[in-house]
């Protein structure tokens, strides 16, 4: 098997992150504890063990030394829980269990349990112990490097050797725990299935937790790891199983097909369906009582009167539409057999009677593929509104596009009196942002330079007003609307301002400022600050959303900046009014009000800020991600793995609170893309980074020596190799900046990449040299 290169780079960039995290035990490590469960568990241990001593072993829950606590509980030095999870369920899971109140072993089913005697119960434990001693033995005669069809074979004797305990997760993470150059760490079909869909790989047929394991171990020889670092790798890589739907592009309505809403759903950033004379669904619940008032609802509309199989049908598809699709799956929007793009579930149910016509119901998505296609197999759903997709063909052909996502077709702009008003839930930080805004009114991005901040306050706050406003994300509106958001000719749904050490309270609300008149005599003029005008058009405007951005808030000296303000900030105190001291006036702030700060850790902890303040504001931190940088290697140095270990050596060596003192990606970053051009590189590094080291450190030359090393660094005589930063000399100082950490080149993107790196010019460098 060969992993595809799509495939093999996300691999590999969880890989690094997990080792930067020290998240990977070392081999001895995992030596270690598979030789300790063996000594423990292992199949010589239980055929020791026979009567009382044998049940408590094997199924005491209360014990801290028993088999089932161990695979399901145990996470400690002796045994981390990184062998697969097997948590959920009940006590039932392992075939037997001794209930807490009364002391007796149980067995059967949660709906139909059987007491047990103690001899009974020592029968069960023998049949299990049995079973597992068969099954390990069986695994001791197979041969490593199995093909498909030799683990389909393993299947089937298991099945014969261990009827009761194969198909079980304890079982399973038994076996693994002794045979784990064998098997792998997951103990569900379910993330079998789901993690090889994810590299792009059809299951193998049949049903079983062995027959998949062959393509776990060829995956974890291919890519030089052990199975059980694998399965952490893929999951770092995959998160969680999650599954995939199809919904129809064309309205229902009155019971009959109508116009595409494809253009619609995308531009709005949700998925839809019909049915509009259900009204609002928001009282459904996830029980069976609901779901069977839903069914009566749907056979009571005329075009399903003659029809109640059909109803019913319909209504499981809403039902799993409002319950089934969790955030974070997958979403195919199709037109038939087209599928028109791919998306992420990102919010809950929400209703709009009045946006893209006649489909009312939708849910909140993220885009991730807007270019259409057709799947391989056009055999599910293609006659149903909503449909889970299950085919393992489809499936890996829509992980391929997720990996290799086409470019987004030029922008079509929606027209405003198609658009909906519903509430949608943006993705990621500006999600996040969204969430805290609407529970405070107030957010704050914190963290150190260089890690978006800013960007990601305007990104929010325009596409946020652009939604209340206008219904569609900020790039899906008009040139008009757009410039309504930024207040060309009129008031500013967005509005921006920087604090710092002389910005005051008559900046922010009022006070008086000198003005000189018409004889040019100096007076003082009271003036409204920008705040008290923003909220002022606010309650103009009750059917907007206004945003203030606030950079640098901690520069300012919030208490006095804010004043009287910060009570009436909080949510509750929206509306309440108050008489400015200055004016006199009553000041309110309105509901439609929202404030983001972005603040620079590395100038001021949010430990130091205003309690009062800190109370009123929701936080979101933002440090250094490597991972935005990927693969890439400029000048051959690897920016991703370069970049982690200065901020390791930043931790290490800057003192108090250097994790605020880290370097952000964005440095290394370049029209949203990582810097690629060694010339620009060498520039950011000279003029950006050590700069800021510098400052970071305090003259201490020593330490900024230990962060950046002696090619850099002439700590006897306190300077800065500025040499390396002259024309001609580009290679040298990329040189030393790799020579710090010389193993990043032995990372797997450095290897990869080394034979395409491109040569510097240098004439071109000449020209362009700092």
């Amino acid at each position: 098997m060969t992993l595809a290169e799509p495939v093999r780079s996300k691999l590999r960039n969880a890989r690094e992150a997990l080792e930067e995290e020290g998240a990977l035990l070392s081999q001895t490590k995992l030596a270690e504890c598979y030789t300790l469960f063996r000594e423990r568990f292992g199949p010589q241990k239980l055929q020791e063990l026979d009567g009382p001593n044998l049940l408590e072993t094997m199924h005491l829950h209360g014990s801290r030394d028993s088999l089932v606590y161990w695979l399901e509980f145990k996470d400690d030095e002796d045994l981390p829980g990184v062998f697969g999870s097997i948590a959920g369920g009940s006590a039932l899971k392992f075939g037997i269990y001794r209930r807490k109140e009364t002391g007796v072993w149980m067995t059967g089913h949660a709906a139909k349990q059987i007491e047990l005697s103690t001899e009974d119960a020592i029968g069960i434990a023998r049949r299990h112990r049995d079973q597992l001693v068969a099954a390990s033995a069986l695994l001791d005669s197979f041969s490593e490097g199995g093909s498909d069809e030799d683990y389909a074979g393993l299947q089937k004797r298991m099945e014969e050797v261990a009827p009761d305990v194969q198909d079980s997760a304890w079982g399973h993470k038994y076996l693994s725990l002794l045979h784990h150059t064998k098997l792998d760490d997951y103990h569900s079909d379910e993330f079998h299935d789901f993690h090889l869909v994810k590299t792009l790989q059809i299951p193998p047929s049949g049903r079983g937790k062995y027959i998949p394991a062959g393509r776990f171990v060829s995956m974890a020889a291919e890519l030089g790891v052990p199975l059980s670092h694998l399965g952490t790798i893929l999951n770092r890589a995959n998160g969680k199983p999650r599954r995939v739907w199809r919904v129809g592009t064309r309205v229902t309505s009155n019971g009959q097909a109508d116009v595409s809403i494809w253009e619609l759903m995308r531009h709005a950033g949700n998925v839809a369906i019909g049915w509009e004379d259900l009204g609002d669904l928001s009282w459904v619940e996830k029980k069976r009582e609901s779901k069977d008032e839903l069914k009566r609802r749907m056979s009571a509309l005329t075009y399903y009167a003659a029809s109640p199989q059909v109803a019913s049908r319909k209504a499981g598809e809403v039902f799993s539409f409002l319950f089934g699709m969790d955030e974070g799956d997958i979403v195919l929007a199709a037109d038939g057999s087209r599928v028109l793009g791919i998306g992420k579930v990102s919010g809950p149910y929400s209703y709009d009677p009045h946006g893209l016509g006649a489909a009312p119901h939708r849910r909140a998505v993220e885009w991730l593929d807007a270019a259409e296609w057709s799947l391989p197999r056009s055999n599910e759903g293609l006659r149903t509104t909503f449909y889970p997709i299950r085919d393992p063909e489809n499936r890996v052909a829509i992980e391929g596009r997720l990996l290799n996502p086409a470019p987004e077709p030029p922008s079509v702009v929606v027209p405003a009196t198609a658009r909906t008003r519903a509430k949608v839930r943006l993705d990621g930080v500006p999600g996040r942002l969204q969430g805290i805004l609407d529970r405070k009114g107030q957010a704050i991005l914190y963290g150190p330079p260089g890690t978006g901040k800013t960007y990601w306050a305007r990104k929010a706050a325009r596409d946020l007003a652009a939604l209340a406003a206008f219904g569609a994300h900020y790039d899906a509106i008009n040139e008009t609307e757009q410039a309504e958001i930024e207040g060309n000719g009129g008031p500013a749904l967005v509005r921006s301002c920087t604090f710092h050490p002389s910005y005051g309270y008559e900046d922010f609300l009022e006070g008086f400022r000198p003005t000189s008149g018409s004889s040019g005599q100096l007076s003082f003029e009271r003036r409204d600050g920008m705040f008290k005008r923003l909220c002022r058009e606010a309650a103009e405007h009750p059917d907007r959303e206004f945003y203030l951005l606030v950079d640098e808030i901690n520069r300012g000296d919030i208490p006095r900046i804010f004043g009287e303000l910060i009570t009436l900030l909080e949510m509750d105190k929206r509306g309440h009014s108050l008489n400015l001291p200055v004016s006199g006036e009553v000041f309110s702030v309105p509901a439609n009000v929202r404030i983001i700060g972005t603040m620079n850790t590395a100038d001021r902890s949010i430990a130091l800020l205003d309690t009062a303040l800190r109370r009123r504001f929701g936080f979101v931190e933002l440090l250094p991600d490597t991972q935005i940088l990927a693969d890439a290697v400029t000048g051959g140095v690897p920016l991703g793995p370069w970049l982690r270990n200065l901020n390791a050596r930043i931790r290490e060596h800057v003192g108090r609170d250097a994790r605020n003192l880290q370097v952000g990606h964005a440095y290394l970053m370049d029209r949203g893309q990582p810097v690629s051009d060694p010339v620009r590189l060498a520039r950011i590094i000279a003029e950006d980074i050590i700069p800021l080291l510098e400052e970071y450190c305090y003259e201490d030359y020593e330490a900024l020596e230990r962060i950046l090393g002696k090619g850099l660094i002439d700590s006897a005589n306190q300077k800065v190799r500025s040499d390396l930063f002259l024309a001609g000399r580009v290679e040298d100082l990329l040189a030393a900046l790799v020579a710090q950490f010389p193993d990043i080149v032995t990372t797997l993107g450095a290897v990869a990449h080394a034979e395409d790196a491109p040569e510097i010019d240098p004439d071109d460098e000449q020209d362009d040299a700092p």
